[in-house]
């Protein structure tokens, strides 16, 4: 039984998972995202999820954003 050797350290092992792709798309959306993570998720995530990701954080932030714009007309009495 052949053991393959072990490459990296265990967060690049560990792939992305849909934790990590919010993490990581949030931390993009606010610009506070570091080169090592930006190359990881480059080189062991699919594109598709983090499109995904992405627009859904971005319809939510439009979403809150509209909310907040009517609570603040309805609380001025417009």
């Amino acid at each position: 039984m052949a053991v393959e050797p072990v490459s990296g350290n265990a967060e690049e092992r560990s792939g992305t998972g849909l934790g990590r792709v919010a993490r990581s798309v949030l931390s993009a959306f606010f610009g506070v995202q570091s080169n090592r993570n930006r190359e990881r998720d480059f080189t062991h995530g699919k594109l598709s999820h983090f499109v995904l990701v992405g627009l859904v954080a971005t319809t939510l932030f439009v979403l809150l954003v509209v909310g907040v714009v009517r609570l603040v007309l309805h609380l001025a009495g417009q």
